[in-house]
């Protein structure tokens, strides 16, 4: 079992969600709050997408991201920051025309997915290693593709952490490491439960930690009712964890978690119980080999 846990907060996420849950985060004032709240509670990374401040809807502005990082940079937190590059890849297939695509989808060049990691160089970015289907529609991250995402992430000097959904997603981040277009040191983070990606059980979970390579740093989550199993689950095969709003809007069965520290502050209690201890951000900038920030 893992002594020291790293504990990341997914504090807003990128589905259209906004609209009706009002514990949503959706300005950059509130994205950022609630990153530093979460970081109070026990966190010791933030996951950040950004909204349009005025819809709520998912947002890909360099502006907002730029207030978002420069909020919680300004405010003395130690919280590590961690952008995703996950939007820009949902393709909702057109009914009628072949290869169009109709509204809920985003697609965008993989150079304008990463454009905000270049010019805010976060401590960690997402980095998403595979396709799947997802909702009406798909999530399309081609080989071609994450390569040109891999490289501006390795020019900025940000540590990738990727996103493996499937076992086949796995396989291609070992290949790209092997081939150097990913560094030797990644986190690699297991992602459970998402419709029709991995299912969130104690089996699967066990079978991708075990195909990771050895002394590698990893994580997992599950999304809506496995978030907190899944928290048990990782800490005892030696991995860190996920939570939060971008997975899970409850924190309890028919009960709304108030805030994403109430669901960082669950994932603790559970860390905890099982006998291991919640690593601060400067323990995780240790274990991760991030370099410290400066002026905190």
């Amino acid at each position: 079992m893992n002594n020291h846990v790293i504990v990341t907060c997914a504090v807003t996420g990128g589905d259209d969600t906004a609209g009706r849950f009002a514990n949503v985060p959706v300005t950059p004032a509130q994205i950022a709050s609630a990153a530093i709240d979460a970081a109070k509670a026990g966190a010791a990374i933030a996951h950040i997408h950004v909204r349009n401040p005025e819809t709520g809807k998912p947002s890909m502005e360099l502006a907002l991201y730029r207030e978002v990082v420069e909020r919680i940079r300004d405010s003395g937190s130690d919280v590590i920051i961690n952008l995703t590059t996950g939007p820009g890849a949902r393709f909702v297939p057109s009914d009628d025309t072949p290869n169009a695509a109709k509204e809920g989808s985003n697609l965008r060049p993989p150079s304008e997915r990463v454009r905000h990691i270049v010019e805010l160089r976060p401590d960690i970015c997402s980095l998403d290693m595979g396709s799947l289907n997802f909702g009406k529609g798909a999530l399309i991250n081609v080989p071609s593709h994450i390569e040109v995402i891999a490289a501006a992430i390795r020019g900025a000097g940000v540590k990738p952490e990727l996103e493996i959904f499937d076992t086949g997603h796995l396989a291609l981040a070992l290949n790209m490491i092997e081939r150097g277009l990913i560094a030797a040191d990644p986190l690699f983070q297991i992602v459970l439960g998402v419709p029709w990606g991995a299912p969130a059980t104690t089996e699967t979970l066990a079978a991708m930690k075990s195909l990771l390579p050895h002394g590698a740093q990893w994580a997992a989550f599950g999304i809506s009712r496995w978030e907190f199993p899944m928290v048990a689950q990782a800490v005892l095969l030696g991995g860190h964890v996920r939570v939060g709003i971008e997975d899970n809007l409850y924190l309890e069965k028919g009960v709304l978690a108030p805030s994403n520290a109430a669901l960082v502050e669950k994932a603790r209690r559970i860390v905890e119980l099982l006998g291991a201890s919640v690593a601060s951000s400067a323990e995780a900038r240790q274990i991760l080999a991030l370099k410290a920030r400066s002026g905190v």
